[in-house]
C-alpha cells in the first residue's frame, strides 16, 4: 500500500493558513502533482480554496453552538473531538485520494496543538494508514517587532512541536509587510529566523518596563526554549515562487516525500530552475530586499 503525503497547516488567528494552503495548492500543482485540501476548520467560512473534503459534512460549528448551547471556543473543541470520535470518515475520504498530495487547513486556536489531545490523535491515526504528514507551523512575521511576542511564538513552536510529535516546519509568514515595522526590530533579521543567542532577547525583555517584572520567568523560558534548540523559521511571502519553493523543499524531506513520492525528477528540476532553486546568499538577499 502506498502512502499519501501532505501536510497540516497549523497556526494561530491571523498567521496565514488559508492564504498559505491556496498558495502552496496552485504552487505545487505547478510541479504537476494533484493536490487536495482538506478543510478540518468548522469555522472556517472564508476559504478561498474549495476544498475536497470538508469537516462540515461531518458537523457544524453553528449546529453545535445552538444546539448544546456552546460557545465559539467550546463549540470548536467539541467539533475536534466528535472529529477524533469519527476519525475513520476522515481516513476513509483521505484513502480515496490516494494520487493526490493533500494539504489539511484546521483551526487556528493554539490550545488545539499544545495540550489538547484530539487533533493530536486524528494525526496518530492517519500515520497509522500511511498518510505521511509533516506539520507546517505559520507564524506572523510582525512578532519580531516585541520581544515579549516573539518569545511567546517560540514557547507555542516548541510546545507544539513535542506535543503533536510531527515532522516540523516552522513558517515566518507576511515578511512582504515587514517594511512596516523595519525600524522596530532589535535585530537583524537571520536572529529571528536561525533563532540565535537568546541571551540577547533576554536583555531586551529585562529592559522593558512591563516584561522585566517577569524576569525570572522570563529566564526560565529562554532556558527552556535552548535546552530544546528546536525552533527556527522559513521566511514566507506567499507571492515569491522562490521562498514557497524553499518551504515546498523543506516540508518534502520532512515527511519523506522526496523518498516516496511518485513526482517525476525532469519536472522537479524544471521547476527549480524556473524559479530559482536559490543560494542562502541569495536566500538573504532576497528577504533584504524586504527590509
Amino acid at each position: 500500500m502506498s502512502s499519501i503525503f501532505g501536510q497540516l497547516v497549523i497556526g494561530p488567528p491571523g498567521s496565514g493558513k488559508t492564504s498559505y494552503c491556496d498558495a502552496m495548492s496552485k504552487f505545487l500543482e505547478k510541479l504537476g502533482r494533484k493536490v487536495a485540501i482538506i478543510n478540518i476548520d468548522p469555522a472556517n467560512e472564508n476559504m478561498k480554496y474549495v476544498p475536497k473534503v470538508d469537516i462540515s459534512e461531518l458537523i457544524r460549528h453553528d449546529e453545535v453552538m445552538t444546539t448544546l448551547g456552546l460557545g465559539p471556543n467550546g463549540a470548536l473543541i467539541y467539533c475536534m473531538e466528535f472529529l477524533e470520535t469519527n476519525v475513520n470518515w476522515l481516513i476513509g475520504k483521505l484513502l480515496n485520494l490516494k494520487d493526490h498530495y493533500i494539504i489539511i487547513d484546521c483551526p487556528g486556536q493554539v490550545e488545539l496543538f499544545t495540550h489538547h489531545k484530539s487533533i493530536s490523535c486524528v494525526a496518530e491515526k492517519l500515520e497509522q494508514n500511511l498518510v505521511r504528514l509533516c506539520a507546517v507551523q505559520l507564524i506572523d512575521s510582525h512578532h519580531c517587532s516585541d520581544p515579549g511576542k516573539y518569545l511567546s511564538s517560540l514557547m507555542l513552536c516548541t510546545s507544539t512541536m513535542l506535543h503533536l510529535a510531527l515532522p516540523h516546519v516552522n513558517v515566518l509568514t507576511k515578511i512582504d509587510e515587514m517594511k512596516k515595522f523595519s525600524d522596530r526590530l532589535d535585530f537583524n533579521f537571520e536572529f529571528y529566523t536561525e533563532v540565535l543567542d537568546l541571551q540577547y532577547l533576554l536583555e531586551k525583555l529585562n529592559e522593558n518596563p512591563f516584561t522585566a517584572k517577569y524576569k525570572k520567568l522570563n529566564t526560565a523560558l529562554v532556558s527552556l526554549i535552548e535546552d530544546y534548540s528546536l525552533v527556527s523559521f522559513i521566511p514566507l511571502d506567499i507571492s515569491n515562487q522562490s521562498l514557497l519553493l524553499q518551504v515546498k523543499n523543506s516540508v518534502d524531506k520532512a515527511n519523506g516525500y522526496i523518498f516516496g513520492g511518485n513526482e517525476p525528477r525532469d519536472i522537479q528540476t524544471l521547476l527549480a530552475c524556473a524559479v530559482g532553486a536559490v543560494s542562502e546568499t541569495e536566500k538573504m538577499s532576497t528577504i533584504h530586499d524586504y527590509l
